[in-house]
């Protein structure tokens, strides 16, 4: 390998110290959001895990302590949407905070009321109901904000100390013809299936504001490759009744999945996206092209040890960490509060899904589906929460292979509002609410076909 006219690898620049700062941070990140685990009889990862014990820790105490979180968010963005005082405007860290659009100023406030509601028990029925605010409130919110907390704390550890660079330059040759994407948006895909969706979205939504990611590629990976967990996929297969077809019905989703991330982004509104860096802002070592004279490994791994040399603040990891948790605090938790509560209401209290199910009748016929009627609203109630197709089936459907076909085309729709589309209209990612139904409803006639021809060949 000729390494002239470059920086040597057993340099000044490339000492012990400095593998180390890559080693040890990218392994500690590798191990807490990408290696599955067995826990208490459930796959999971392990910052999964400490997000749960932090929430049993916290117990009765947590609704509180986020209902006081929303106030603040809704309080101080209605300040600074209404009175524009200087010391927000001024301030950069909490102009991001609390500065935002008239839309999501008002939505950011929405959410905190309904919050709020919940806790109280007081309002209407519809919007504190088990099923909709409090569903949102009291289960959805928890796990998000523990999560949110780990998250915005170790993240880094993927981000800052030149894993991203490392996989990156391998993988460039694999996603950029296949996928028109960056090698590093392995490592969000790999997350998001190994630990959460959400934790891809803000993987994702880092890297664009980074400049890592054009608006183009920032929305393609969080719509396409913000995989659901084989955790949830497992809960999934229990709700619905298919226990025992979990490993053809991950390799189906797995399948249709690939398929739709190939065909989707391809298509509009993805398609139309433009190859812009957020606020015109490209990072400086963002690009792929590898020199003469490097492979992608050896050029990878010089990337690699650059980064995390430029990393070394200890003091600096743990504030960007605690601006982390805050942004996402104080602004994505009410957005999901507001967006996921309000699709809910439409999903329990009327029948506008199933009318937007209607069309889906004949393509369930043609396809030769059983019970197609009762299988066309379950397609499109999952984009208020991807749960309620199984727990619609569970109850309304009795042919297996329609049970299977739903279970696997909720999972491989990806973009439901309780959650991943709640906590992708809280981020930076620029995609709107109805690109996002557009996506949803693509994904939905993308994957519909491979999964029932594979469900033909099972059943």
């Amino acid at each position: 390998m000729d390494l002239s006219n470059s920086k040597s690898f057993s340099g000044n620049k490339f000492n012990f110290k400095n593998n180390i700062k890559f080693i040890i941070p990218s392994l500690l990140g590798v191990l807490l959001f990408m290696i599955p685990i067995n826990y208490n009889g459930e796959i999971t990862i392990p910052v999964a895990i400490l997000s749960s014990k932090l929430t049993d820790i916290l117990g009765s105490s947590l609704p509180y302590i986020i209902a006081v979180t929303l106030a603040i968010s809704g309080i101080m963005t209605l300040i600074t949407f209404v009175f524009k005082p200087k010391f927000i405007l001024d301030n950069k860290f909490l102009s991001t905070l609390f500065k935002t659009t008239p839309l999501w100023s008002i939505s950011r406030i929405v959410g905190s009321i309904f919050g709020i509601l919940v806790l109280l028990q007081v309002g209407p029925e519809f919007i504190i109901s088990d099923v909709t605010g409090g569903f949102v409130f009291n289960d959805l919110l928890t796990i998000l904000f523990s999560i949110f907390l780990f998250a915005g704390l170790l993240l880094p550890l993927l981000l800052n100390f030149g894993l991203l660079e490392f996989v990156g330059s391998l993988l460039t040759k694999v996603m950029r013809p296949l996928f028109k994407l960056p090698g590093r948006s392995s490592i969000d895909c790999i997350t998001s299936w190994l630990g959460d969706g959400t934790l891809g979205i803000i993987l994702t939504s880092k890297q664009y504001e980074d400049g890592f990611y054009t608006e183009r590629e920032a929305a393609v990976v969080s719509t396409t490759f913000s995989a659901v967990s084989i955790t949830f996929s497992l809960i999934v297969v229990q709700t619905i009744g298919l226990d025992g077809m979990f490993i053809p019905f991950y390799l189906t989703v797995t399948l249709a999945g690939i398929v739709a991330a190939v065909v989707v982004p391809r298509i509009p509104p993805l398609s139309r996206k433009k190859d812009t860096y957020y606020k015109g802002k490209k990072a400086e070592n963002s690009s792929e092209d590898i020199p003469n004279g490097y492979t992608s490994l050896s050029w990878g791994y010089k990337c690699a040890l650059e980064k995390a040399d430029e990393n070394s603040d200890i003091k600096g990891f743990f504030i960007d960490g605690f601006k982390n948790i805050l942004d996402m605090w104080m602004g994505v938790l009410p957005i999901v509060m507001c967006f996921a509560t309000l699709a809910l209401i439409i999903a329990e209290f009327t029948p506008v899904f199933k009318i937007l199910g209607l069309p889906f009748i004949p393509v369930l016929h043609l396809l030769q589906v059983p019970e197609a009627v009762a299988a066309s609203q379950t397609l499109v109630v999952g984009f208020a929460d991807m749960l309620l197709p199984s727990v619609i089936a569970s109850t309304t459907i009795t042919n297996e292979m329609t049970k299977f076909i739903i279970a696997c085309t909720s999972v491989t729709q990806l973009i439901y509002m309780s959650e991943v589309g709640g906590v992708l209209l809280g981020s930076k990612v620029p995609v709107n609410l109805k690109e996002m139904l557009i996506i949803f409803l693509e994904r939905t006639l993308v994957t519909l076909p491979v999964i029932v021809l594979i469900a033909n060949f099972l059943y």
